[in-house]
């Protein structure tokens, strides 16, 4: 994927101040999770789309640690659900209970009142459960009773979950696969990569205690509306607009899918290009911005023909194929 360090060709000037404390949190998040950058840029910008992200991979890749550390980083309000099989909506947004004091009920807010929610293991809560935060996701609020209740801002949710094949799983719904802005996969590390995660551990670094470990906030909410004022003057030409379409319209008549990307997908990927841009130092958008952030933006709003899964076509070579055969615009 992506790596804001490798591409300033077309700066418009030395980074501003928001930049530079976006660009800050990926050293901050390194003092504690090793060889993740590509799901740190992602994180970022998702920070910018004002969306929210879906972290995959097997147990044990550090995707929980990775959220926890970009809290960390944040000076933002931060709550974290363990989702399990016997969890409630009620547990995550919130419900009413009975004041036998004043004879009145009130609301008592769940962990979704706050900046970043990480919802850990969301796969591993019945689709009820997951559900739950379908509103709380796109509309930034919660309705109990009747009554709405706005979420703060800025609110992200940053989601884990395992493979859908391990034990115990419950695959996510399309409707609330399509809120996530971006579904990044968190591989197994590198031999030199886990070599210097079992040196870290051999010197006392304790994942639990990130304060330790030299981890602090570099970054706020000023600096993130700083950041996303600027990322809304980057400029997107007419040509660049049609060939997020031409993509998008070129996987719903894929005959690998089922189910291609819809006009939202297209949308958020004119979004993450744009703020992609913006983090690499540029103020316009160019095909390569378009091509970095394809995957990570779509492969979790396509599906596949059973046939084509059991030929071993995935969705991310699906994608690769048809930006290999879209024309680019000059």
């Amino acid at each position: 994927m992506m790596d804001p360090t490798t591409d300033n060709a077309g700066t418009t000037g030395a980074p501003d101040t928001a930049r530079a404390s976006l660009e800050a949190l990926r050293a901050e998040i390194a003092k504690a999770v090793v060889g993740q950058d590509p799901a740190v840029t992602g994180l970022v910008v998702a920070l910018l789309c004002r969306g929210h992200v879906l972290l995959e991979g097997v147990p044990g890749v550090a995707k929980t640690l990775l959220v926890r550390a970009l809290a960390s980083a944040l000076e933002l309000d931060t709550k974290r659900v363990q989702f399990t099989p016997d969890l409630m909506p009620s547990d995550v947004t919130g419900s009413l209970v009975y004041d036998t004091r004043s004879a009145e009920f009130s609301f008592q807010p769940g962990p979704v009142f706050t900046n970043l929610l990480l919802a850990d293991e969301i796969n591993r809560t019945p689709p009820k459960t997951q559900s739950s935060l379908l509103e709380a996701m796109e509309e930034r609020q919660v309705t109990v009773d009747g009554t709405p209740r706005l979420l703060p801002d800025p609110f992200l949710v940053a989601a884990t979950q395992n493979p859908v094949e391990y034990e115990g799983t419950y695959p996510l719904p399309e409707a609330q696969l399509d809120r996530f802005l971006l579904k990044l996969t968190i591989p197994l590390p590198s031999r030199q990569d886990e070599i210097d995660v079992l040196t870290r551990h051999a010197e006392g670094f304790n994942p639990r205690d990130l304060k330790a470990a030299g981890v602090r906030p570099v970054a706020g909410p000023a600096d993130l509306e700083a950041a996303r004022a600027a990322v809304a003057k980057t400029t997107i030409s007419p040509e660049i607009t049609a060939y997020v379409v031409d993509i998008c319209r070129a996987t719903r008549e894929s005959p690998s899918l089922t189910l291609g990307v819809s006009p939202r997908g297209a949308t958020a990927l004119l979004a993450t290009s744009r703020a992609w841009a913006w983090l690499t130092g540029r103020d316009y958008v160019i095909p390569d911005d378009v091509k970095a952030l394809a995957l990570p933006t779509l492969r979790h709003r396509v599906q596949l023909r059973p046939e084509a899964e059991m030929e071993g076509v995935t969705a991310d070579s699906v994608i690769n194929a048809i930006l290999s055969h879209v024309p680019v615009p000059r």
